[in-house]
């Protein structure tokens, strides 16, 4: 950007709260001076807010109180005020009833934290899962520049022979252990090997999903979301990111002139390129409405036929995020893809994508394939529509189960995953290997939250028949980390009288994903019949943010974003008396 385009000092947002003579701003001098500020620090400087999601139970974080200093230190050396708020640490496994339950409340601290305050930029530090989209969801609506910092991942983990990733390995090895093949002593070591170092999960799961999509829409330094928490090149990255958000203050580098239509969908063609999480397109269609952009299930679905996995990752893979840094990082990948990239899409560090990943090298061909050599020979994601799910649901083929893709049996239903638990390992229970479990009261309202309760688990009598995968169908999600033949997020949901709440024990329900029908087998009289004597269950909440979340959150392919938030119009600046 040219001086001449070039902000002014008293073009600054935060000149309105610091720059004129009257009594209000000589009141907001004085509270900053009283911090040991100097005058100068905060005279004709840009402040920038570092927005940071660590704390003591959000274990993905648990490095990023040290990233803030080391993001502090950019921008005091770019001639900026460096000012840190904690916001809402969303730590994926410990937080209950479910992240997504809180995703929301995160975006509206964060709008409101900027809003609020004199802020003319924003470092958003965070990783885990639902920190990705809810730090951008906020800032988006808010509307000044802003940098997203990666937590990173965790270093690999190992356990005797074996290179093991956080949730995906969590899950074979716990049905290792149901069967018998693995004892209570491995599984302690296992549990001790797994999670090696601070930094978010290892595989290719919503964490590094969402991460990777973010750096392919332009809101990360470029070929920094793979670096591991724990690696030299982490702390260089913080303060480099710190730097670059008071350049683009000054640019008055906006998140309109980065997320165009255009980006979103180099978000979309990422997604399938990484055999990514079925989480994303939830998070991808809320940050859209935020933006003002069009993002529909149709969108992912015209992508994946034409685009397959190439990067050989877990679940869908082999290999873990440690091992993709090395291999070049995500630049290698979209270097690789990038006939199916908008490569003139700016990004933030001022450049276009196409600039940023122009012969960006790849040191490991195993690791990231080609595009006529992929991973997978099915897609990575499968939108699926039916008499079961008019509105949509998602299926992960490249880390489902060939033979299960095409397949008819009987239901077996489950009321919540209570009732899931209580009686899956019954050894009376009518199941076997060609039966399709369904789970009811999973969605956001159900829930609450949408809990990642999808993956069901298999049960104990055809475990130890060998049977290690089955179709399973829900309202609910299911974790990044995850595999298998799973039919997520069903809409309508079962709590608001989808077609879901209907099934019974018995019925027939038909996959075919490559004709991307999920149908129930049911007349249509017989379907009606039980509409009519269908009743909403009770409330889960009479009072607090969880009246507010179920009386407003959207279906899945609406983003389950709340419907009074959705949309580009910006609210006015705060008055300042």
């Amino acid at each position: 950007m040219s001086s001449a385009t070039r902000l002014r000092p008293e073009e600054l947002r935060s000149y309105r709260w610091y720059g004129p003579d009257t009594i209000r701003a000589s009141a907001h001098r004085q509270r900053t001076l009283q911090m040991g500020f100097r005058r100068k620090d905060f005279t004709g400087k840009p402040i920038i807010g570092l927005i940071n999601t660590w704390n003591e139970l959000s274990t993905c974080h648990y490095h990023l109180k040290e990233r803030a200093n080391e993001a502090r230190r950019g921008v005091w050396a770019a001639g900026g005020l460096p000012l840190e708020f904690f916001a809402l640490g969303l730590g994926e496994v410990m937080v209950k009833p479910t992240t997504m339950f809180h995703r929301n409340l995160l975006a509206m601290e964060v709008e409101e934290i900027i809003r609020s305050h004199p802020l003319d930029g924003v470092i958003l530090l965070g990783g885990c899962d639902k920190t990705v989209p809810g730090l951008i969801m906020g800032a988006i609506s808010a509307g000044v520049p802003f940098l997203f910092l990666p937590a990173g991942p965790m270093l690999n983990g190992h356990w005797r022979k074996h290179t093991i990733g956080a949730g995906t390995h969590t899950k074979k090895f716990w049905e290792e252990l149901r069967s018998g093949t693995i004892t209570h002593q491995d599984w302690e070591e296992i549990e001790e090997a797994i999670c090696r170092s601070n930094g978010t999960c290892n595989t290719m799961g919503t964490a590094s999903t969402m991460t990777a999509l973010v750096e392919a829409m332009g809101l990360t330094l470029p070929n920094t979301i793979c670096i591991p928490a724990v690696d030299s090149a982490h702390p260089r990255m913080a303060t480099d990111c710190g730097e670059r958000i008071v350049e683009m203050v000054w640019e008055n580098l906006v998140p309109e002139k980065i997320l165009t239509r255009e980006a979103f969908m180099n978000g979309v063609a990422t997604l399938m390129a990484v055999g990514g999480s079925t989480n994303a397109p939830i998070h991808m269609v809320a940050m859209a409405n935020r933006a003002g952009i069009s993002l529909t299930l149709e969108d992912f679905d015209a992508v994946s036929r034409k685009l397959r996995v190439i990067a050989d990752m877990l679940p869908a893979g082999r290999f873990l995020m440690e091992d993709l840094f090395y291999a070049g990082g995500l630049s290698a990948i979209l270097n690789r893809i990038k006939e199916h990239l908008a490569l003139d899409c700016l990004t933030v560090n001022g450049k276009t994508l196409g600039d940023n990943i122009t012969d960006a090298p790849c040191y490991n061909d195993e690791i990231v394939r080609t595009l006529d050599a992929p991973l997978t020979d099915v897609e990575s994601i499968a939108v699926l529509r039916g008499n079961l799910a008019p509105d949509g649901a998602i299926i992960k083929p490249s880390a489902s189960t060939r033979e299960l893709l095409v397949h008819t049996g009987k239901a077996v239903v489950f009321n919540g995953v209570a009732d899931l638990y209580a009686r899956v390992d019954d050894p009376d229970l009518d199941v076997d290997e060609n039966s399709v479990l369904v789970m009811k009261q999973g969605g956001p309202v159900g829930g609450p939250g949408m809990p990642e309760w999808g993956g069901m688990t298999i049960p104990k009598k055809l475990l130890a028949k060998g049977v290690r995968d089955m179709v399973r169908i829900s309202d609910a999600r299911m974790s990044g980390t995850h595999y298998g033949t799973v039919v997520l997020h069903v809409a309508p949901e079962s709590a608001v009288g989808g077609p879901l709440a209907l099934v019974e024990d018995g019925d027939m329900i038909e996959l075919n994903v490559p004709e991307r029908k999920l149908n129930l087998l049911v007349d249509e009289a017989e379907l009606a019949r039980r509409r009519a004597a269908w009743k909403a269950p009770a409330p889960h909440y009479s009072r607090g943010y969880g009246a507010m979340y179920c009386a407003h959150v959207t279906q899945a392919p609406e983003g389950c974003d709340f419907d009074f938030l959705q949309g580009s119009e910006k609210l006015p600046e705060p008055d300042i008396y």
